[in-house]
């Protein structure tokens, strides 16, 4: 019997026969076909909780701050330059230093920041991730990054790789001879890749492997024709082409118009959040070191490090000519170094761009480049072959500084005053490579203080006077709720204030009060807040008037007032809750307000306001408004449960901007209720759409056909999608009510205190406040 079982084991396992039949493995977990491919308009509010505390090997305890605070910077820095000028065989450093190809990693790890929704920058180090780290922009960078490996064991879990990223480029520029402008750490990594952030509507070939032809295109993404009046990239964009950080260096479409490259560099560079002179000191800083490869064709180039075989341990772009590297690498296609001397920092490259004349030639790789045509132009020394001289080397974005007549003017003042030219490109890179990281409150370590504050900051001034003490609140507070201000205008007011934080790059909030400056006090979303606010300076002006010099900032007094509100309102629904309060905000002024960056905050639309701009349809056709709502909760840091309790107290707390009953669902406005989740789950109702827009709806009874209740997209979203009505029935049962007020209270304070990095202890993403 023993021996029988044995065979028929063994038999089964040599047949590869399963008992219930199935003799192949058709797919595993997470293998394609997936939820989205059969459902790709479907709500990804899972998004919510990626790069969770689960796929963080450090877990929710570690203290980068503390961490990095044991690190002796200038041993690091020292660590750091001497990797930079030691070549290894299997990547060869260009003229026997990495310092080029590291400020291209940094530059390029920094510059996919663009201003329209913060995202994008060096600050968790996606680099290392898909998309971004097999994008044709990016080709080579994984040497660079596996090159820094030693230094980042080295000084272990104390250093991020978005830290090394940076300061790698920081002591590159130092190196070679540029004074930085400073250096913060405080970037947390990331541990997963971003599959949410929207980088363009170009669908990337799926057989493509490196050719630019099939990875970078443009098509989609742009309004108008290159100089018409229309032209106009898409928000949130600021890539010129899909797979880029930048422009395309060979011109618009690759077609060598250096007018038409101006054209393009001004829009993306703006929407980088960068002005002309910013523009143009990068660009030509930036060139004033190594050399761009293009010594073997893009087709003969092997795929992304996403796309390389397993064998190849993460890194891509295999060039299967010569050694694959040194003189025959090859990475954006262009040939040739744009200096004599590329690894010092001087003023050649405008020197050479506007001494010269150039015709266009092409690369070994192809690629369409410029050469002097003048014989006697410099030569700049081949990075590895002794001996050889090589043409100088421009780029038709290069080409485009000097038609273009703005960034020319640019160019001629750098060219006559060198320092001023070595000033502008040290604060553009410190801009660059900081644009993410939000106020200075979050940078950690020495050099920080080397630079001052500078507006593209959004500084606060330093807090003055004592702290309010539990009696000042208390006072406060009855004197808020005395003025007979509604409930639902002081949490309006309050989360008006906060509503314009985003935590990609850490702008926006209610600390500094900018809802009382331009540009946050005309918009329209905000009319409602001017009277409260007016009311609370009556309030702000009394409290100084009798507190024997202590003083409130109108700041603080917004977020109190709207914590006063909270509390009545629980009052209201049976409990006898307590909303937190951390005083310490302070009040900014018009001066330290760039208020063009922050009209970059004005909502298009902000589902917890109940808010749709006129021009959302025209502004993003094809967006539904509860898309739009998730993006709001990814800016805010919420949970979906979170994102659920938030807005559904602030309905029953009549937070409509223009003060409608849409979406109110409660006969009892300014209490805490559970009343919104509760009567948007009502299997006695029935939705109906007013309107072929499908933006509003009512729900009547089914029974009768009475009219009981409207609601907007926003609205509905929470009973329609599977996973967000999960949610509202945890709360809408008869157990959930005191759970709401609680967890509102607790989301309600979160929100409240995601821009106040100034107090101690208080950690978002990494940095602390010493």
């Amino acid at each position: 019997m023993g021996t029988d079982d044995q065979t028929n084991t063994c038999s089964f396992h040599m047949s590869g026969a399963l008992p219930a039949g199935g003799d192949h493995l058709g797919g595993t977990f997470g293998q394609s076909p997936t939820l989205d491919s059969w459902y790709p308009q479907r709500l990804r509010v899972e998004l919510l909780h990626r790069n969770g505390v689960d796929a963080d090997p450090l877990g929710a305890d570690f203290d980068y701050a503390a961490a990095f605070a044991t690190i002796d910077l200038t041993t690091l820095k020292s660590d750091i330059k001497r990797l930079l000028t030691t070549s290894v065989d299997w990547w060869p450093a260009d003229y026997g230093n990495y310092g080029p190809q590291m400020i291209r990693m940094a530059w390029h790890a920094a510059g996919t920041y663009r201003i329209a929704d913060g995202r994008g920058g060096a600050g968790t180090a996606m680099q290392r991730f898909a998309p971004i780290g097999s994008w044709w922009d990016n080709g080579n960078t994984d040497k660079s990054r596996r090159l820094l490996q030693p230094i980042k064991h080295q000084y272990g879990n104390a250093l991020s790789w978005a830290d090394l990223m940076v300061l790698t480029g920081n002591c590159s520029l130092e190196l070679m001879g540029l004074p930085t402008y400073g250096f913060g750490g405080g970037r947390l990594d990331a541990w997963e890749p971003d599959d949410g952030t929207w980088w363009g509507p170009e669908v990337w070939n799926p057989h493509a492997v490196a050719s630019p032809d099939e990875m970078v295109s443009r098509d989609e993404r742009w309004h108008g024709q290159n100089g018409d009046a229309d032209y106009d990239l898409q928000s949130p964009l600021a890539a010129s082409h899909q797979a880029l950080i930048y422009v395309n260096p060979e011109g618009p479409y690759s077609n060598g118009d250096p007018l038409g490259s101006a054209r393009d560099i001004r829009i993306t560079f703006t929407r980088m959040a960068m002005n002309d002179e910013e523009t143009v000191a990068l660009i030509a800083g930036g060139h004033a070191f190594g050399k761009s490869h293009g010594q073997v064709p893009a087709s003969d180039i092997g795929p992304s490090p996403e796309k390389a075989p397993i064998e190849s341990m993460g890194l891509g772009w295999h060039n299967p000519v010569g050694t694959g590297s040194a003189e025959h690498t090859s990475t954006n296609g262009i040939e040739g170094s744009w200096t004599p001397n590329p690894t010092q920092w001087d003023n050649t490259y405008l020197e050479n761009l506007f001494a010269y004349d150039y015709e266009q030639t092409k690369s070994p790789a192809g690629a369409l480049q410029w050469t002097p045509t003048d014989p006697e132009a410099p030569k700049t020394p081949d990075a590895h072959v002794p001996g050889q001289m090589n043409p100088l080397m421009m780029m038709t974005s290069d080409i485009a500084l000097k038609v273009d007549p703005e960034y020319r003017a640019i160019c001629e003042r750098f060219l006559a005053d060198f320092d001023l030219f070595t000033l502008a490109f040290s604060k553009a890179w410190y801009k660059l490579t900081h644009r993410d990281m939000g106020p200075k409150h979050r940078y950690l370590g020495p050099e920080v203080t080397i630079a001052d504050d500078l507006l593209w900051q959004d500084p606060l001034p330093d807090a003055a006077g004592s702290s309010l003490d539990e009696a000042d609140v208390a006072a406060l507070k009855e004197a808020v709720l005395a003025t007979g201000l509604s409930v639902s205008d002081l949490v309006y007011t309050a989360f008006s204030a906060a509503s314009t934080y985003r935590d990609s790059d850490k702008r926006g909030g209610a600390n500094g009060a900018r809802l009382a400056l331009s540009p946050q006090k005309d918009w329209a979303v905000n009319r409602r807040t001017v009277p409260v606010i007016d009311a609370l300076r009556n309030v702000q002006a009394a409290f100084t008037a009798t507190s024997d010099g202590r003083k409130v900032s109108l700041a603080d007094l917004i977020v109190l007032a709207g914590s006063a509100a909270v509390e009545q309102a629980a009052r209201a629904a049976g409990s006898d809750a307590s909303v937190p309060f951390t005083p310490g905000r302070v009040d900014t002024t018009q001066e330290l307000t760039d208020i063009e960056m922050f009209e970059w905050l004005r909502p298009i639309a902000d589902g917890f306001r109940n808010f749709v701009s006129e021009r959302f349809e025209e502004f993003a056709p094809g967006v539904a408004p509860e898309a739009a709502f998730l993006d709001k909760a990814n800016l805010f840091t919420l949970t979906a449960p979170e994102w659920t309790v938030l807005h559904a107290g602030l309905r029953v707390l009549g937070s409509n901007w223009d003060g409608s009953d849409v979406g109110v669902l409660t006969d009892h406005v300014g209490a805490l209720t559970t009343d919104f989740l509760v009567n948007l789950t009502d299997t006695d109702l029935i939705w109906t759409k007013d309107d072929e827009t499908a933006m509003t709806f009512t729900g009547r009874v089914q029974a009768t056909g009475e009219a009981r209740w409207r609601a907007s997209r926003n609205d509905l979203v929470f009973g329609s999608n599977a996973q967000l009505r999960s949610i509202a029935d945890a709360y809408a049962g008869s157990d959930g009510q005191e759970r709401f007020v609680r967890e509102f209270i607790r989301v309600w304070s979160k929100v409240m205190m995601l821009d106040r990095y100034d107090v101690k202890g208080h950690k978002r993403y990494g940095a602390m406040a010493a």
